[in-house]
């Protein structure tokens, strides 16, 4: 291994995986790679909040545009204190759970994004992640991928 790759003694993974240039950390193993269990992107606060621009300019959307996204009025993410309540916090750490768990099958980061937010899903009557973590569905979705990612029919 690289010496610039190695953890120093005492770094915590998160900290391990930023020094290897991509901010994310390992989701679970064989599903996807980019976000960890928690959908840490980039950073987090000093209360292990989300950054909500981070994670916007991650995927190259404005704060409205990632709201939207993720099923909140706008002013969720424009107002520092609304950013922080823990509804916006989950809806977004469910994006990018999900985000995630299809970045390795998508072709990347973007892609998956797109998928996300485009493609039907059969087994929910042809709705997308998108609708379905709106609805407050994500764990059917994450169930779903699990499903999926284990040899399991789409």
């Amino acid at each position: 291994m690289c010496p610039m790759l190695k953890p120093k003694p005492g770094a915590t993974a998160r900290k391990a995986n930023a020094r290897r240039g991509s901010g994310f950390a390992d989701l679970s193993p064989g599903i996807g790679r980019g976000f960890d269990a928690l959908g840490a992107v980039a950073e987090r606060d000093e209360h292990d909040n989300l950054l909500i621009d981070r994670v916007a300019d991650r995927f190259g959307m404005s704060k409205t545009q990632l709201a939207q996204t993720v099923g909140l009025r706008p002013e969720s993410l424009q107002r520092a204190k609304r950013a922080t309540a823990p509804r916006t916090q989950t809806r977004v750490t469910e994006m990018l759970e999900i985000v995630g768990r299809v970045t390795a099958w998508a072709g990347g980061e973007k892609q998956a994004m797109a998928w996300y937010r485009a493609e039907p899903i059969p087994a929910f009557g042809g709705r997308t992640a998108e609708a379905l973590v709106k609805d407050g569905q994500a764990a059917a979705v994450r169930d779903y991928l699990d499903h999926v990612a284990t040899g399991g029919f789409a």
